[in-house]
């Protein structure tokens, strides 16, 4: 049997609702692959990796549930499933660097007949990566449907409370792959207080096409993106 692994960070304040998501998630998308068999671990509950690997085996496709490529997939994770006797696995690009995705993105803001738009975004103060794929989605979702759309964040600039001028007719596409507090608490209070008056959307992680998508690029083996731009820094283990 063909084996896959959903891999989230999960929220190390409450775990277990992400866990339990995740796990959700996972059924989902094994329908989608018969023949299959797709466990699921968020890294923030305790010991749910290597109970993870446990179950499945030490090889198959670890499939990142994160909006960005980047130190953390391609070094850390591989690095946390081999401490999980994991060490045959092969990290897939994350959900956030799909083509298929920021495909889907356009579709649900041309189908929103939006204004303008803000795809809200999580950012990092650390690596340019993250901001990166998302600026390139909000490019692409601008392309393809004519609405302006702009990339704006939690952790860096432009902030998403900085947005002003969105009125009745714009929306807000969470760019997050699953609910959480920065879905359902933050990025709220961020457009208050930017004075946004439209419509904020699901995240887009929460779409019923997911669970297709991402059984689509587990089965392909998803290449790496080419928008990340992400290289392991020299004389460094970051």
């Amino acid at each position: 049997m063909t084996v896959a692994l959903l891999i989230s960070h999960g929220q190390p304040s409450d775990p277990a609702p992400a866990e339990a998501e995740l796990a959700a998630l996972a059924i989902q998308v094994a329908a989608h692959l018969p023949g299959w068999h797709v466990g699921s671990a968020t890294l923030a509950a305790p010991g749910a990796l290597a109970q993870a690997v446990a179950k499945t085996g030490p090889s198959g496709r670890a499939y990142p549930l994160f909006m960005a490529g980047g130190w953390f997939t391609r070094v850390q994770l591989p690095a946390r499933l081999a401490q999980a006797q994991g060490a045959g696995w092969q990290v897939l690009e994350p959900l956030g660097c799909d083509p298929a995705l920021h495909a889907l993105a356009a579709r649900i803001i041309a189908e929103s007949r939006a204004q303008n738009a803000i795809l809200a975004a999580h950012g990092s103060h650390r690596s340019p990566v993250p901001a990166a794929v998302a600026t390139h989605v909000a490019a692409e979702i601008s392309l393809q449907t004519g609405c302006p759309v702009t990339a704006a964040f939690i952790d860096q600039t432009p902030r998403i409370d900085t947005e002003s001028n969105h009125g009745p007719m714009s929306v807000c596409l969470p760019f997050f792959a699953a609910s959480g507090d920065h879905v359902t608490r933050d990025i709220p209070v961020a457009l208050d207080k930017a004075g946004f008056q439209g419509r904020i959307l699901s995240a887009i992680g929460l779409h019923p096409d997911i669970p297709e998508l991402i059984a689509r690029a587990i089965s392909a083996g998803a290449a790496a993106c080419t928008h990340c731009k992400w290289q392991a820094p020299k004389n460094s283990d970051n």
